[in-house]
């Protein structure tokens, strides 16, 4: 009989997994159906992260699986990404009431979950989709004036693009959302790592 054979970091991850649907360490496990740890290859090279679950990813307990998924997925396929060869999650892992913004308790309480989830999976490169995770994993920058960028920060380099969402609600963003991705393709394409631009420039 023939065993199951797990990717390196798969035991790591559901490890982590099994905490966060058991969290209590902050107020939004009150009002889920599930949290959402996140999906995808233990051995990506690309890492997304996003802000928090929406309706439809607390109803599944899986991430980016609504409006903003779809977009996502086309993007991803069009830049040619399958999501089982990267990574998804998000700031946290429990929706916020009414969708808000994550409060920097909550996303304090969550961090060390995402910390470990990046120490497992050892990204070469991780894509955060949006202010939040800009805020909260580089600094209070715009989002806006730094799509399109690589930075270097604790020994990680980011990609920034906007959310997914944001380009549903602005579809004129919709275009520079699918050329972020694309780039994302490229950089991981290139046989040196790119370095990333000092944060000095925008201070």
């Amino acid at each position: 009989m023939f065993k199951a054979v797990l990717m390196p970091g798969a035991n790591e991850l559901e490890k982590i997994a099994a905490e966060i649907v058991t969290c209590v360490k902050c107020p939004l496990h009150k009002n889920r159906a599930n949290a959402v740890p996140g999906e995808g290859n233990p051995r990506a090279e690309v890492m997304l992260i996003g802000e928090a679950p929406g309706a439809e990813e607390d109803k599944q307990g899986r991430p980016f699986v609504g409006a903003a998924g779809r977009l996502l997925n086309e993007a991803l396929e069009k830049a040619g990404f399958s999501r089982e060869e990267v990574f998804i999650t998000n700031i946290v892992k429990c929706r916020p009431p009414r969708n808000r913004v994550p409060t920097e308790d909550e996303r304090r309480a969550c961090l060390p979950y995402l910390h470990r989830q990046l120490e497992v999976i050892k990204p070469k490169i991780i894509c955060l989709l949006g202010r939040t995770p800009l805020e909260t994993l580089i600094g209070p920058y715009s989002i806006s004036k730094m799509r399109g960028r690589t930075i270097e920060k604790d020994g990680w380099l980011f990609f920034l693009t906007y959310h997914p969402a944001a380009a549903i609600y602005n579809p004129s963003l919709k275009e520079q959302f699918l050329k972020d991705i694309q780039k994302l393709r490229e950089l991981i394409h290139r046989d040196e790592r790119r370095r990333g631009s000092s944060l000095d420039e925008f201070l």
